[in-house]
């Protein structure tokens, strides 16, 4: 098995693309061990000293580490671990149909063509390119002209995601559906 790494805009995070799919549905994000308890995968990295969140997409699996660890020394261990859990075909989450997005605000139904525009301009314009950054945005509310979105994996921190959301999704999201006057992060 052979598993590639591609860095991410966000220097603390790393992408690790197993060739295989990793989440069969959604993403799942975990910012904790604790949090990773239904991933026995998750649960393996964060046993990794300097883990400090685990996300899992479709076929990649992005990991941040601490500013104190170097990837020289945390990228030998993370390898030999997710190699080791699909080598060993062990389930990655053990409720898979669990996975997925954050949860949706309540809207009006004069909101709902508006919200149903923005989940597809996010689906098809925003969250490949950004997973393609190991990361994901999820659609979490639209209240009075602003929406609200959670960012994920290496976007959750990242030094260039409020430019993302200001310069890149904010701007296109105004062009297309002029209901929106601004977009945040949850």
């Amino acid at each position: 098995m052979f598993i590639q790494t591609e860095e991410t805009p966000n220097p603390a995070t790393l992408k690790f693309l197993p060739g295989r799919s990793v989440v069969l549905q959604g993403t799942a994000d975990f910012d904790s061990a604790a949090a990773a308890e239904r991933s026995p995968l998750a649960v393996r990295l964060f046993q990794v000293e300097g883990v400090v969140r685990v996300f899992l997409g479709s076929d990649f699996i992005t990991i941040t580490k601490n500013d104190a660890k170097d990837w020289s020394v945390l990228k030998p261990a993370l390898l030999g671990i997710i190699m080791e859990h699909f080598t060993t075909n062990q389930p990655v989450l053990r409720d898979e149909a669990a996975a997925g997005g954050g949860g949706h605000a309540e809207h009006s139904e004069a909101d709902d063509e508006i919200v149903t525009q923005i989940k597809e301009l996010l689906d098809t314009r925003v969250r490949p390119a950004v997973a393609q950054d190991g990361g994901d945005i999820v659609f979490h509310s639209f209240e009075d002209g602003v929406v609200y979105l959670h960012m994920q994996g290496s976007c959750s921190g990242c030094p260039s995601s409020t430019a993302t959301l200001k310069m890149g999704i904010e701007n296109m999201l105004r062009h297309y559906v002029p209901e929106v006057v601004e977009v945040r992060p949850v």
